[in-house]
């Protein structure tokens, strides 16, 4: 039997990018053919995709991972790798992805929207992308980039038109499986609704029929908006519906009075979400065959004999459909979206090494081999050009530091200019080397005062 799971955790891995290839061409009577290494491909995405077909997030309970494909490596003749596969996952509408810490990205509320929640690794140049003038034999390539690799919580929330709202056992579950097809579990004890239920109720006939979604929200008890109980758990289905149903129990086993229960689940939805309350509502009191009040309520049902549910249909519905007028005539927000911050930044660990942080500094010096010249001469530019010099100048770097870019390390050094990344040869002299350079202009400073 399956199970309705309204909470769970997407590991999406994207695929890593190809590495660039090394070659020059070797052809009969072309004597120092040039470089022709292709490049790698892109690694594929992970895209999150609302489908009407998904009911809940059962599928990610027991294995929550995702992985789209790697790309190919480049080879010889300037073939390229191919890209990696995307691969797309599905998830109910209402969906909504958090961070870790609970932040929200992205709400997918409509059938069809889509999010990528990682970002395939780019895949690395090869040789033949670096050729210049001044670079007639480039004998380098780039690796290829590592695929996002993140962990986030998805939170599924209802789309209905119409919600149930009341205290444990008030009778929605009898109300909602008498004007639906939705079965729900129902007994005469309270908390038999663990999980929310859905039904379409149509009304009318077949040219002039109107349909709305119930959802039959499990009981709320006071202190819900604290989370006391599952209050957040069920709460959190209750903020997309258009309109909201208050059944407040009339039966003798009722827990308070009509008005005492319906001060209490009022004051829970203000607590949650103030904006609740604005909602158009309809309060209803049920077990109208064995009230014993009728105070407070806007009409009165009986789920159990029928009593009343027609008139409640029609207004629900009357209510439902101007709703969804005003929301006609109301231009469509855009869906929430929290772009990831990919700035260039240094920052100073406790060890003293400073971090160069930021995706377009670590795809600067992804290349195979920094020990060839080139190559390093090439990283170099492209830190210049970010800024990450003056970046490192700012932050108070010193000669000698440790500078650190994803799993490259080197030492920084001052140049004419002021401060920087020297250029490649000096990133090769020795440390005793340099110590000596600063005895021997001691030494010519002393000489001078005498």
């Amino acid at each position: 039997m399956s199970q309705f799971v309204d909470a769970a955790q997407l590991h999406a891995k994207a695929g890593d990018g190809g590495a660039g290839c090394v070659s020059f061409r070797r052809e009969a009577h072309v004597s120092k053919g040039g470089p022709d290494g292709g490049d790698g491909g892109d690694g594929g995405d992970v895209w999150l995709v609302a489908d009407v077909n998904q009911a809940s997030l059962l599928g990610f309970r027991d294995h929550p991972f995702r992985r789209a494909g790697d790309g190919r490596h480049g080879t010889s003749k300037r073939q390229h790798g191919s890209r990696g596969t995307d691969v797309e996952v599905p998830v109910p509408v209402g969906t909504v992805v958090r961070t870790l810490d609970g932040e929200a990205l992205v709400d997918l509320g409509r059938a069809g929207d889509r999010w990528r929640a990682a970002e395939g690794g780019r895949g690395g140049w090869g040789n033949a992308r670096f050729l210049s003038n001044q670079r007639r034999a480039p004998g380098f390539a780039e690796q290829g980039e590592r695929g996002e690799e993140l962990w986030f919580n998805l939170e599924l929330q209802l789309r209905a038109d119409v919600a149930l709202i009341g205290f444990p056992n008030a009778g929605k579950s009898t109300l909602i499986s008498r004007v639906s097809a939705a079965k729900p579990k129902i007994a005469d004890y309270p908390f038999t609704t663990l999980v929310p239920h859905l039904g379409v109720v149509r009304l009318g006939s077949s040219d002039d029929a109107t349909e709305f979604v119930m959802a039959d929200i499990p009981g709320l008890i006071e202190g819900a908006a604290q989370g006391r109980g599952l209050g957040h758990d069920f709460l959190r289905h209750v903020e997309h519906a258009t309109v909201l149903c208050i059944l407040v129990d009339l039966g003798p086993a009722a827990v308070a009075s009509p008005a005492e229960q319906l001060a209490v689940l009022t004051r829970e939805l203000g607590d949650y979400r103030p904006e609740l309350l604005e909602r158009p509502r309809l309060v209803v009191g049920t077990k109208h065959d064995v009230a014993e009040s009728e105070e407070d309520v806007d009409l009165v049902i009986s789920a159990v004999t029928g009593e009343g549910v027609a008139p409640l249909l029609g207004r629900l519905a009357t209510l439902v459909s101007d709703a969804r007028r005003v929301a006609a005539d109301t231009p469509e927000g855009e869906v929430l979206h929290r772009p990831i911050p990919d700035e260039v930044r240094v920052q100073r660990r406790p060890d003293g090494v400073w971090e160069v942080v930021g995706r377009a500094a670590r795809r600067a010096v992804r290349f195979q081999d920094l020990t060839d010249e080139e190559a390093l001469t090439e990283a170099v530019r492209r830190l210049r050009e970010l800024g990450v010099d003056r970046m490192l100048a700012r932050a108070g770097a010193r000669d000698g530091d440790v500078v650190e870019v994803g799993t490259v390390s080197f030492e920084w050094w001052r140049d004419d200019q002021g401060g920087g990344l020297g250029p490649q040869e000096r990133h090769r002299v020795s440390h005793r080397e340099r110590l000596a350079r600063r005895e021997r202009e001691r030494l010519a400073e002393d000489d001078d005062d005498e």
